[in-house]
């Protein structure tokens, strides 16, 4: 016997496969309810690889043509959010192998000893880090997002990416110092407030 629980997500995944059958024949207004299902949390995906709102929103745009095109390709095996995960993620990364072929690293943020500080209390918000992580520039944005939000390992992001895994390494230790120091810089003006 089913509990209201598990009869709400057997529903859900009914309603699931019928949009995606749809979707995978064409109709529009299947295509409509799988973005509306799934847009906002694809969206804050494609923020943590860009810098800005207008680029996220591209990637999404094109993220879900490319989930439109593809749809027929599921065929129900694993997760179909993680399936949209991942081509959403995918499609940043073409990006960046776009744009990496006429930009150089960017010049890195002056990297500074760890400063003892007093413990004040100091809270973020889900907006303030996610600005500090898009703020990283672009290779090891990229590269922190794969290995901390996919849990990716070193081997593994240096074949996504094209780089070595000690570049991987290098380039995750670099991001984490960086925003560390944006961290406690922030630390340090709510200090001076308080």
């Amino acid at each position: 016997m089913l509990n209201e629980r598990s009869l709400s997500t057997f529903k859900l995944k009914n309603e699931l496969d019928d949009i995606i059958k749809g979707c995978v024949h064409g109709k529009r207004s299947d295509q409509e309810k799988l973005y509306r299902m799934f847009s906002s949390k694809m969206f804050g995906v494609c923020l943590r690889y860009c810098r800005n709102y207008d680029d996220a929103k591209d990637i999404l745009q094109d993220g879900f043509i490319k989930v439109f095109d593809k749809i027929e390709q599921f065929g129900q095996r694993g997760s179909f959010e993680g399936w949209i995960r991942r081509i959403m993620i995918n499609t940043a990364l073409e990006r960046y192998r776009k744009n990496s072929q006429t930009l150089t690293l960017e010049k890195l943020p002056e990297i500074s000893e760890n400063e003892e500080y007093d413990e004040t209390e100091c809270r973020f918000s889900m907006n303030e880090l996610l600005e500090y992580v898009q703020k990283l520039p672009e290779r090891y944005r990229m590269v922190f997002n794969l290995y901390v939000f996919e849990e990716m390992t070193h081997k593994e992001v240096a074949e996504t990416m094209g780089i070595t895994e000690g570049t991987s390494k290098s380039d995750l230790s670099r991001a984490r110092t960086i925003l560390q120091n944006q961290i406690n810089s922030r630390v340090k003006q709510v200090a001076k407030i308080g």
